[in-house]
């Protein structure tokens, strides 16, 4: 497994490794005999840590035959970056056990919390972007990728609501918990275009803003359409269906930039056959491979791509 060396902190000590330039997948059960029969020709697959987290049994033995063929990449979704208290110690222990273990090219969390006393949810809620966030945000950062002795990645998220007491916008949060942390940033494409329809932003304008030269993974993913009270287009972020044309034009936007990074296909809900699943992921591949060398984002036009800046009027995949 290649090993990344750090482009901008020369004394940072944490391990870094790094996943294929390629496109991968979330591995599902249902899916783990087709992979394997056929030889996917697939990237890398992802695994939620929390669903790895008992001692052994059917989980681990297939993840153990996907490891011996595949690199994989660790995401948690619980360990509450954002939250109010502090981490657990328990859970940390369990993540960095499955670290251990399976030695994963890339570790990630979530910039959320999902846990309050000894109560976990099973959501990802948001936290109002101010200095006290900040504090707390990048103190946990620290604690998580001291205790790994890695860096971990940081996904930016979709959300439905803003906090009136937010004093930093979204973008500048996460570039500052990023340089006081030297954490590392997983950007969720999708993600940006879920809360840019939802609170009527350009998701062209936010990639501009994002510092995309510190993310080292991309997420895709299909959204569903609602409305909200006052009949606005409402975006939820399912993963339960293929990924829109507006996302893929953001992606193909995005590595425009960043020159070509290992992307993941999250499909969670309504899981389809393997064929299909996997087909999103050679569209991704395919996009990767047209985007071997990055641009400045101001030589890309917007319309060209396709790329809804107004409006909003959402391709719901």
């Amino acid at each position: 497994m290649q090993t990344v060396l750090a482009a901008e902190f020369d004394d940072y000590s944490f391990e870094k490794t790094s996943l294929p330039a390629r496109a991968g997948v979330g591995l599902k059960p249902e899916h783990v005999s087709d992979i394997l029969e056929c030889e996917a020709d697939i990237g890398f697959f992802e695994v939620h840590a929390e669903n790895y987290m008992g001692a052994g049994g059917m989980p681990h033995a297939q993840l153990s035959a996907i490891r011996d063929k595949y690199a994989l990449s660790l995401h948690g979704v619980g360990m509450s970056i954002g939250g109010n208290t502090s981490l657990s110690t328990a859970h940390l222990e369990r993540f960095k056990a499955i670290m251990d273990r399976y030695q994963p090219g890339m570790v990630s969390e979530h910039l959320a919390w999902s846990t309050h006393d000894d109560i976990f949810y099973n959501d990802l809620l948001p936290a109002p972007y101010t200095n006290a966030t900040l504090e707390r945000v990048s103190d946990h950062i620290d604690e998580m990728q001291n205790y790994l002795g890695r860096q971990v990645l940081i996904e930016n998220p979709s959300t439905y609501i803003t906090f009136a007491q937010s004093t930093w916008s979204e973008v500048d949060f996460i570039a500052e918990f990023a340089r006081r942390t030297d954490c590392g940033l997983l950007f969720d494409v999708n993600n940006v275009f879920v809360s840019a329809t939802n609170h009527g932003y350009s998701p062209r304008d936010y990639i501009k803003a994002f510092p995309l030269h510190l993310v080292q993974e991309i997420h895709l993913a299909g959204h569903a359409l609602a409305v909200d009270d006052q009949e606005r287009p409402l975006l939820i972020d399912a993963h339960d269906r293929q990924v829109c044309d507006d996302v893929w034009a953001l992606y193909e936007l995005t590595l425009s930039v960043t020159g070509p990074l290992p992307s993941l296909i999250e499909w969670d809900a309504e899981v389809p056959d393997w064929p299909i699943l996997a087909e999103e992921a050679a569209h991704a591949d395919e996009i990767l491979g047209r985007n071997t060398k990055a641009e400045k984002l101001d030589e890309l036009s917007a319309s060209n791509l396709n790329i809804r800046n107004d409006g909003f009027q959402a391709n719901a995949g």
